[in-house]
């Protein structure tokens, strides 16, 4: 087994606090704008002015998606897809867990944390069936794929981490700390080198720097 490299995450900006919301659940990126759960709706900003843009009335509860096309939002035991431009709610799925957090889509299938079963499933999109699952040792929150390499956020307590994990195994190859008492909702990258993470009940959704590694 190889030795993680762990190290202390970077927070490069600080989004919010967000007004009338008072939890920021799952986070996506549509090339434009970042897309935060707000509870009973789906929010976006500019990530460059931090300006909010948009909000869409559907809830929200958990974690967020873009697949180029429609957003997807968890709202308790369902996935629901959504047309970003009208806000209407086109289909839903079951979610693959009680205790569903994060979400993603790569490789054609949304990817689900999920938070107590301590593990990710691949699921197929239009039928909610479980493709495969890959187990962690936490908390699984947020949950996000780049450049080829599946992170995904934990949140204990007060300690939290951003990690990269082999897809195949579950094992754990990189870990950004944040600091302590600073948790970590939801999460998505922005195709470069941030990743942008929830923060759950402080209303904020922060920046970090994702390492580029050589090797």
């Amino acid at each position: 087994m190889r030795k993680s490299i762990v190290e202390k995450a970077e927070i490069v900006r600080e989004y919010g606090p967000f007004a009338g919301t008072p939890n920021v659940g799952g986070v996506s990126y549509d090339g434009h704008h970042v897309w935060f759960a707000a509870g009973d709706s789906l929010r976006a900003f500019d990530p460059v002015s931090g300006e909010a843009v948009r909000a869409i009335d559907v809830a929200a509860h958990a974690g967020t998606a873009f697949d180029g096309e429609h957003l997807f939002q968890l709202a308790e035991d369902r996935i629901q897809k959504i047309d970003p431009l009208s806000g209407r709610v086109l289909a839903t799925i079951p979610a693959p867990s009680s205790s569903a957090s994060g979400l993603t889509w790569a490789e054609g299938t949304l990817w689900v944390g999920a938070y107590r079963d301590r593990s990710i499933h691949q699921i197929d999109p239009e039928t909610g069936a479980i493709l495969r699952t890959i187990t962690s040792n936490r908390f699984v929150t947020g949950v996000t794929w780049v450049d080829g390499d599946l992170w995904h956020a934990t949140w204990e307590g007060d300690e939290a981490d951003v990690r990269r994990i082999d897809p195949q195994s579950g094992e754990v190859l990189e870990r950004l700390e944040m600091p302590a008492g600073v948790g970590v909702s939801g999460l998505e990258s922005d195709g470069a080198d941030r990743f942008f993470c929830g923060g759950g009940k402080s209303s904020t959704v922060r920046a970090i720097r994702r390492p580029r590694r050589t090797t």
